[in-house]
């Protein structure tokens, strides 16, 4: 399966998914209110797709003949002619994204799928008045989408099973990963479950048990490396040996009681985040942020490389 994706806002998102798209075989085109911001976008992807040659993540392509497949459109309705997926990533403001829906939809073509990017806004705050809106969903990528596979599809109330269906099947086809949610929740699945880690993580700190790397070192050089390649549910499932009920059986107790001393919720904002600061400013300055964030990216295509790899050897 190959299609046209309409990819609406060239910031990091949405050059992120361009990436995706174009690395499947789509054909990409790319529009942002801002005329300049698509020319920006593709400089961007040319060193990023250069990494991810390097790499060997573009699927023995050269970074030219992916970088080919994404062009800039200079006016919404031109972007949104023909496209079989159009990929939304605005700022996360309602009222900026009710008027881009409201103005993009009917635009689109009648069996056009419409995603938006959002990270925490729930569809129907911005798709509820649209005649299209069985056709509107959240695919909301875990950041950047062209090296960590999952993303979350989110369904209104009236979004449609055929939509989901199709959804889906075109998130396998471009190399994602899709969590299905059979309902909208604020938060969605991802950042429901990581703020509940960073709760605990900073209620950890606040009351001297560790400091902010120690944090960082249990999940670092601890659980992430299991959570790398298996979910929680997996983990419990294979650390008793009799299996996930076995687990319970075992340790819900411990889970139990562990549960009331983590109700109470610590403000990130408050004194403790000077402390996680000073933490992570003395291990990298902030002037270093930014390649300490290539870094990141680079260490994250090593992972995903010898994830294929690994599961081509070892199965999945």
């Amino acid at each position: 399966m190959t299609g046209t994706a309409a990819i609406i806002g060239a910031g990091l998102i949405g050059r992120s998914w361009a990436i995706a798209f174009a690395r499947a075989g789509w054909t990409v085109k790319l529009w942002d209110s801002d005329p300049r911001a698509p020319e920006r976008a593709q400089a961007t992807m040319a060193e990023l797709l250069d990494d991810l040659a390097d790499n060997d993540l573009l699927d023995g392509q050269t970074r030219q003949a992916v970088q080919e497949r994404i062009a800039a459109s200079d006016t919404l309705a031109k972007a949104l002619e023909g496209a079989d997926w159009v990929q939304e990533n605005a700022p996360e403001n309602v009222a900026i994204k009710q008027a881009l829906w409201a103005e993009m939809a009917p635009l689109a073509g009648l069996s056009t799928i419409l995603a938006s990017s959002t990270s925490a806004i729930v569809p129907s705050q911005f798709t509820e008045g649209l005649s299209e809106r069985e056709r509107c969903l959240t695919a909301h990528p875990i950041n950047p989408p062209y090296l960590v596979p999952a993303v979350e599809l989110v369904p209104a109330p009236w979004t449609s099973r055929e939509t989901m269906s199709r959804a889906e099947a075109v998130m396998h086809d471009i190399g994602q990963v899709p969590i299905m949610l059979r309902q909208e929740i604020d938060g969605f699945v991802v950042n429901r479950l990581q703020g509940a880690l960073l709760d605990e993580a900073f209620r950890l700190v606040s009351d001297g048990i560790c400091g902010a790397d120690d944090v960082d070192a249990a999940i670092r050089d601890g659980l992430a490396l299991r959570w790398s390649f298996m979910g929680p549910f997996e983990t419990i499932d294979l650390n008793a040996p009799d299996g996930v009920r076995d687990y319970i059986e075992r340790y819900q107790p411990l889970y139990t009681r562990l549960f009331h001393s983590m109700q109470r919720r610590v403000a990130w904002d408050g004194p403790v985040a000077d402390q996680v600061e000073g933490e992570r400013r003395a291990r990298v300055a902030k002037s270093d942020l930014a390649e300490r964030q290539r870094w990141r990216d680079r260490r994250l295509m090593a992972l995903r490389r010898h994830k294929q790899e690994a599961g081509r050897r070892l199965g999945d």
